[in-house]
C-alpha cells in the first residue's frame, strides 16, 4: 500500500524482489499526494506496475482524509482479500491502511518501523506508534530503531504471531529499502549529463527542499529559514538548486514572502521532476539542505553531507556517524552548521544497510505465512 511518492520509492525494492519470485501481489494508492502524473512518473521511473486500485483521496484535513482512506481501504481489502498488507512509514495512509487490515483481522506489515522523534507537534509521531502498535510484522531500519520497539515493549514475550500452533516474535532487523533503491537506480544514471544540462558541475552547488507542515505552513518559521539561507547563500556563493514543493511555493505567495525567495543570492527555482533527476541532482551535490526524513536517508547512503533544517529529527543515525546536522530555525546557526558540514569528510559508515533489506522483508513474509 502506498500513498505519496517517497512511499512508493521505499517500497519498490519489495515489489521488484515479488516480482523475482513471482509472488502473487497488488497495490493499492490512497492518491494522498494526489497529482496522478507525478505518480506515474514515479512508477514508470521505477519499474513499478501501477496500481490495481487508486482511492484518489487527496488533500482535506487529517481526519477527512484519513477517514475516507480508511473506508476505501477496508473496501477493497474486503473485495480483494490478501494475506498480508504493507505499509510504509508514518504518513497517513500508513496508518489508515494498518488500522483499516488489522481491524479485519489480516496481518499488517509495517515497513520502516521503530522511527520516533518524540515530538508530538508531528501528526506523523502519531501514526507510526500507531502502525507499530498494531502490526504483526515490524521491519526495523537499523539497530536504533530495532531498540525502540524493544523499548515500547514491542517484542518476543510482549506479542507473538501464531502460525499453526508456532509462536513467532515479529520484530526483524532488515536495513531501510532506500538503500536497495539507490543501489539499483545510480546505476542507471548519468549524474554528470543531468547536471551540466541546468550548467552545473559535481560538487559545484547546494541542493535544497523544503516542504514539512511544521516549517511551510507558519509564516515567521518559513521567514526564519529563508534568512538564513541569505546567509549561506552570501557566505558561499554557489548556486541553490531549489525544486520547489507546491506546499512550499503555494505559502510563499500567501504570506507574501515572495521578495525574501528573491534576497537569496543564486536560488535557482526548478520544477520538481521525477525521481532520477532528483537522485543525480542529490548525489551530485557538495551540500544538501533539507527538512525531508527521506532525503537524510539519501544523503547518509549517496555520502552526501547533509543539513537538516528542523529542530529535531526521527533519523538520528545520520548525525550519529557525522552525516548529517541539525540547524534549526535561527538564521544566525545556519551558515555555521553548512560550515562545519562542507569541510566534513565523507567517510562515514551507512547505518542504513547493506541494501538487501527487500530480499529480508519478502524472505520473512513468504516463510512465516507459509
Amino acid at each position: 500500500m502506498v500513498g505519496t511518492r517517497p512511499e512508493i520509492i521505499k517500497m519498490a525494492p519489495v515489489c521488484w524482489e515479488l516480482d523475482r519470485r513471482r509472488a502473487d501481489y497488488f497495490i493499492l494508492h490512497t492518491g494522498q499526494h494526489y497529482d496522478f502524473n507525478m505518480d506515474r512518473v514515479f512508477f514508470q521511473e521505477l519499474g513499478v506496475k501501477e496500481p490495481a486500485v487508486n482511492l484518489g483521496v487527496g488533500s482535506g484535513t487529517h481526519g477527512e482524509t484519513t477517514g475516507k482512506m480508511l473506508a476505501g481501504i477496508e473496501k477493497t481489502l474486503l473485495e480483494m482479500g490478501p494475506d498480508v498488507v504493507l505499509v510504509n512509514g508514518d504518513t497517513n495512509t500508513t496508518l489508515a491502511g494498518a488500522v483499516a487490515a488489522a481491524k479485519l483481522h489480516i496481518l499488517v506489515g509495517h515497513v520502516e518501523a521503530g522511527l520516533r522523534n518524540y515530538d508530538r507537534r508531528m501528526p506523523e509521531e502519531y501514526n507510526r506508534i500507531v502502525a507499530d502498535h498494531v502490526s504483526d510484522y515490524l521491519f526495523a531500519p537499523s539497530k536504533l530503531t530495532l531498540n525502540n520497539l524493544r523499548e515500547e515493549g514491542i517484542s518476543k514475550g510482549t506479542h507473538y504471531l501464531y502460525f499453526g500452533g508456532f509462536e513467532r516474535p515479529r520484530i526483524y532487523l532488515t536495513g531501510n529499502t532506500i538503500v536497495d533503491a539507490i543501489r539499483r537506480i545510480m546505476k542507471r544514471i548519468d549524474a554528470t549529463r543531468t547536471i551540466s544540462k541546468l550548467g552545473l558541475a559535481k560538487n559545484g552547488y547546494f541542493y535544497l527542499t523544503i516542504h514539512r507542515e511544521e516549517n511551510v505552513d507558519h509564516r515567521e518559521r518559513l521567514l526564519a529559514i529563508l534568512k538564513g539561507l541569505q546567509r549561506v547563500s552570501n557566505e558561499h556563493r554557489v548556486p541553490i538548486v531549489f525544486p520547489i514543493h507546491p506546499r512550499t511555493r503555494k505559502r510563499v505567495q500567501q504570506f507574501g514572502l515572495s521578495d525574501e525567495v528573491k534576497r537569496v543570492d543564486g536560488l535557482r527555482l526548478v520544477e520538481p521532476g521525477g525521481y532520477i533527476p532528483h537522485l543525480a541532482l542529490e548525489s551530485s551535490a557538495r551540500l544538501v539542505l533539507t527538512d525531508s526524513g527521506g532525503m537524510q536517508e539519501e544523503t547518509c547512503t549517496l555520502r552526501v553531507p547533509a543539513v537538516v533544517i528542523r529542530e529535531v529529527t526521527d533519523r538520528p543515525e545520520g548525525v550519529a556517524v557525522g552525516a548529517t546536522m541539525l540547524t534549526g530555525l535561527d538564521p544566525r546557526r545556519m551558515p555555521r552548521v553548512v560550515k562545519t558540514m562542507v569541510e566534513r569528510a565523507r567517510d562515514w559508515e551507512n547505518p542504513y544497510g547493506d541494501g538487501r533489506a527487500a530480499r529480508r522483508i519478502v524472505r520473512i513474509l513468504l516463510t512465516r505465512s507459509s
